[in-house]
């Protein structure tokens, strides 16, 4: 009976450890991208959010979602293994003058499974 307890208990703690390998996991450059200020006469903008896969399993990307249909991100699509890059590129199109603050979430199979990247900045009304 201690025999069958032994290798149950060496059974589970083989598994725990089995599953506790690190999974994907998602390292951005940055969070945060400012315009700063911009003419409403080039109203569209752009920028380029730039990750990492500092988990141990190929990454994901399975959504980027914009606050707003102002806001239009585009993402590598295939998995980004250990140690390699991918991006997310976002074109922000102005529609009035001020200030703005946009969000982007980020969907993933990795560790953290969801993060927000936010573009802002001014548009200023040309005379």
């Amino acid at each position: 009976m201690k025999k069958l307890l032994l290798i149950s208990l060496l059974l589970i703690g083989g598994m725990t450890f089995a599953t506790a390998q690190k999974n994907a996991e998602i390292k951005f450059d940055k969070t945060v991208h400012n315009f700063g200020k911009f003419s409403d006469k080039t109203p569209v903008q752009t920028c380029v959010f730039t990750y990492t896969n500092i988990g141990e399993k190929p990454l994901v990307v399975n959504r980027a979602v914009a606050s707003c249909g102002c806001t239009v991100p585009e993402y590598t699509k295939t998995p980004i293994q250990p140690g390699e890059k991918g991006e997310i590129k976002v074109t922000y199109t102005a529609k009035f003058p001020g200030h703005f603050k946009k969000s982007i979430t980020v969907s993933t199979n990795g560790v953290v499974e969801m993060t927000r990247l936010y573009v802002e900045g001014d548009m200023e009304k040309s005379e």
